[in-house]
């Protein structure tokens, strides 16, 4: 049994997953999602690791999680001058902290994908790998992808020959060719080895 459905058993709730993308990229946010979701809610079945699934589906699940009124989200991302300024690492726990705040009703407990808590006003539990076993931190996983790729794509319209659009900022051979031939832009991590 997950901790999340074990946690609910002993009357445990509200209950928020809490997860990012974007620590890899060379450019952009480190965007975090917080989710909380009804314990009877069909969607619970639904949801897995962001990573295991295709765009399409992401994008599916994105919208059905957003259009729930037995769904809560809050979303933050923390731009690329930050990060820099203060570390990627940072800027992740900055970013959850945030994202669990925007949520409309207050957790008692997050469940947090990783291993270094963020600092929360509840309860906080450190789950390693709990994209892939907890729903609400799968759920999180999903929102704080899907809004990072899209925002990326926007970027690639503002900063266009960079490829932001297909490789969202990750270090791919054809990013690091367009950093090399174009320099850095604005939305790039100068603090991140390959960038400058």
């Amino acid at each position: 049994m997950p901790l999340e459905e074990d946690l609910i058993a002993q009357g445990i709730w509200p209950l928020c997953g809490v997860d990012e993308a974007g620590r890899g990229p060379l450019a952009g946010p480190v965007v975090a999602a917080a989710v909380i979701m009804n314990p009877k809610c069909p969607l619970r079945s639904l949801v897995r690791d962001s990573k295991r699934l295709s765009e399409t589906q992401r994008e599916k699940i994105f919208g059905m999680l957003a259009n729930s009124n037995e769904v809560y989200i809050g979303i933050s991302m923390v731009d690329a001058a930050t990060i820099d300024e203060i570390n990627i690492l940072k800027s992740t726990l900055m970013a959850m902290g945030e994202a669990v705040s925007k949520l409309a009703i207050s957790p008692a407990c997050a469940l947090v994908d990783g291993n270094v808590p963020p600092l929360l006003n509840c309860r906080c539990i450190t789950v390693v790998k709990g994209d892939a076993t907890e729903p609400s931190i799968s759920a999180a996983s999903i929102v704080a992808k899907v809004t990072r790729d899209r925002y990326m794509g926007k970027l690639d319209e503002l900063y266009p020959g960079y490829g932001f659009s297909v490789h969202k900022g990750y270090p791919t051979k054809a990013h690091m060719e367009a950093i090399y031939r174009l320099g850095p832009s604005q939305i790039h991590r100068r603090s991140f080895r390959g960038v400058s």
